[in-house]
């Protein structure tokens, strides 16, 4: 330990950090004297940083700092672990400089351990200042000369350009800021390809490892996420994973895919406290083989074992409560649904959640406290351990059912709590008999046709892959295939997978501008019951300054039946997504607008300012007929 630097070392690695910042200046391992890019300006290395702005601030963005420490302390250091904190105390004289919060990274390395780990505790006390929060996480700039390969899943890796490849003139910067054309790449086999980071977002409950191999010699660098508690916007919030640079991160709070709605914000006298990890960076090498796909292997098995060791025992910090210091809840979930069955069904993998009380669905945006969640098995069966204490509501969802679950009362989880709720019943949005529907209920847009990208802007690793949505500018393609007219599906000969376009987008027209589209949907009914009254259900898998207006049968009618008004911010389709906010809309239909035999039902997205920033995906779309109807 010098006076500007504190080195932690177990005899399988060694990690300098600055002191009192905190900030990761080396890592060394494995004979490579430093894994970090040590030809960056500072913050060099590894970095904890916020986004925040003012009270009153809207949209996303604000001032970026990096989070550096004034006060260093040593923890606790004996033969197995070591474990150091650098704080950051708020001081009221830099009132509009900085976040009101006060913040203890900490670091740990533990004996025989090939990595360390990393938390932070924010707080802000009830008498300072309000503001938001957009964005917090943990940055890893790792050396481009020997990091080339990137691991975001077992069908997501590939080799990477340089970032030197991104810039003027090897790179061409494309409509959406983050992407680029890759025109005259140092490594002439990335010529012609489109690098955009957003293209290996994950979703949380599939985020658990990612980072990057280096091959001479054989090193993985992993970031690994043993749970979700402390990330915002419970298991579906998709978030950024690794990108050329090469960097890995670890997302914490960020409002990628949802907008505004996800952005912390504090009001004045509202105390809050949170701790973000702790995060596992795992180093691995190879003793006995030659294969470096074996660090990928190696990285899942050791996530897994961070998993299983969820709650850490060794955290010192008095704000991360030890497995015993939990609960737990349990129960069986089941599905009443009497146009689908007689009986009540078993939730078959639905997803059950804790998250602070609040409305329906409302765990979707949830940002400021902790969240909990497991997947029911076949039968519907749930377990959720490991609880902190607190006041919670339990939340749910089910594949192939619309809507959101929310149990009647509040749950309080107390120390060594194990709550049994026993047959928990959800009772899915609907009013009478399904007689058509297009998509399935799965909070995505997957299913439906997502077209081949334009040649000239691929990314090779998504070509005949499952995420072929993550191809850059797929919007363009509605003009493509409806240069003239819009789409029209109908019910009983069209496909939704081949027939139905996966994100309603505006049309390009001759002149350069852009216009709202109107996508029918033709459908015949038998002795329409005109005094009943029809419900049309959309489910919406994201929305982006969009408004979404529904006619029946007269597309020329001013007034619609149903608008949803200028909704979203989920800035989905330019991010190469396939879903963000869930929403639900239920419109009545009188059966007096209904005809005998063929009908049309129009729905009409009218915000026009461009294709990649006003538009919707549906999830999934059905008509209902009155409870007693024999249509």
């Amino acid at each position: 330990m010098s006076s500007q630097r504190v080195v932690m070392d177990n005899g399988i690695l060694q990690v300098t950090i600055s002191k009192p910042e905190g900030i990761v200046t080396g890592i060394r391992y494995n004979g490579i004297s430093n894994l970090l890019e040590v030809r960056n300006d500072e913050p060099n290395g590894g970095y904890w940083d916020l986004v925040w702005s003012k009270e009153g601030s809207t949209g996303t963005t604000g001032t970026q700092n990096v989070i550096k420490g004034t006060n260093f302390k040593v923890i606790m250091e004996n033969e197995e672990q070591v474990e150091t904190s650098f704080t950051k105390l708020w001081d009221p004289s830099l009132e509009g400089q900085l976040a009101p919060l006060n913040i203890d990274k900490r670091f740990i390395m533990l004996r025989n351990s090939s990595g360390f780990y990393s938390y932070a505790i924010y707080e802000h006390l009830q008498e300072w200042p309000a503001f938001n929060v957009p964005q917090t996480r943990i940055v890893f700039k790792l050396r481009k000369d020997k990091f080339r390969y990137m691991v975001v899943a077992d069908n997501r890796q590939r080799f990477m350009p340089l970032p030197e490849d991104r810039l003027p003139p090897r790179g061409k910067p494309l409509d959406v800021p983050e992407a680029v054309l890759l025109v005259d790449p140092v490594e002439p086999e990335f010529k012609g390809e489109v690098d955009d980071k957003y293209q290996y977002s994950c979703e949380n409950r599939n985020l658990q490892v990612h980072g990057w191999i280096c091959f001479d010699p054989p090193v993985g660098f992993w970031q690994i996420t043993p749970s979700n508690e402390f990330r915002s916007g419970g298991p579906l919030k998709q978030n950024l994973t690794s990108h050329v640079g090469p960097v890995t991160l670890a997302m914490f709070l960020s409002a990628h895919y949802v907008g505004e709605d996800m952005v912390l914000k504090f009001k004045s006298g509202e105390p809050w406290k949170k701790v973000f990890g702790p995060v596992f960076i795992y180093l691995n090498t190879l003793l006995d083989a030659n294969d470096p796909q074996l660090l990928w292997e190696d990285a899942k098995e050791q996530m897994l074992i961070e998993v299983q060791s969820w709650p850490y025992s060794f955290p010192a910090s008095e704000d991360f409560p030890t497995c015993s210091q939990r609960g737990n809840v349990s129960g069986r979930l089941l599905v009443r649904d009497s146009c689908a069955s007689d009986f009540d069904i078993p939730a078959n993998r639905a997803y059950v959640g804790l998250a602070p009380p609040g409305d329906v669905g409302s765990w979707q945006t949830e940002s400021k406290g902790y969240q909990f969640w497991a997947e029911a098995d076949a039968d519907g069966y749930f377990s959720i351990n490991n609880i902190r204490t607190g006041f919670y509501n339990l939340y749910g969802w089910v594949p192939g059912f619309i809507g959101d679950y929310r149990y009647d009362e509040a749950i309080t989880i107390t120390e060594g709590c194990d709550i049994d709720l026993g047959d928990i019943v959800y009772e899915p949005p609907r009013d009478g008999p399904t007689l058509w529907e297009i998509g399935m209920p799965d909070r995505s847009a997957a299913e439906f046709y997502v077209p081949d990208p334009d040649p000239m802007y691929i990314n090779k690793l998504y070509v005949n892959h499952p995420d072929r949505f993550r191809q850059y500018g797929l919007w363009t393609r509605y003009t493509d295939l409806y240069p003239d007219s819009d789409l029209v599906y109908t019910i009983g000969t069209s496909d939704y997978s081949k027939d139905w376009f996966y994100a309603q987008v505006p049309r390009k027209t001759g002149d350069g501008n852009y216009q709202g589209t109107t996508w029918q949907i033709k459908f015949r009914l038998e002795n329409p019951n005109k005094s009943g009254t029809y419900n049309l259900r959309l489910a919406l898998a994201t929305a982006n300054s969009a408004e979404l207006q529904v006619r029946i049968n007269d597309p020329g009618t001013n007034l619609p039946l149903f608008s949803t008004g200028v909704i979203g911010h989920d800035n989905t389709i330019t991010r190469h997504g396939i879903h963000g906010l869930y929403r639900l809309y239920s419109v009545e239909i009188p059966g007096a607008q209904l005809l005998e035999e063929d009908n049309t039902i129009f729905l009409t997205q009218t915000m026009v300012t461009s294709p990649f920033q006003a538009g919707i995906m549906y999830d999934y779309i059905r008509l209902e007929g009155p409870a007693s109807s024999n249509s």
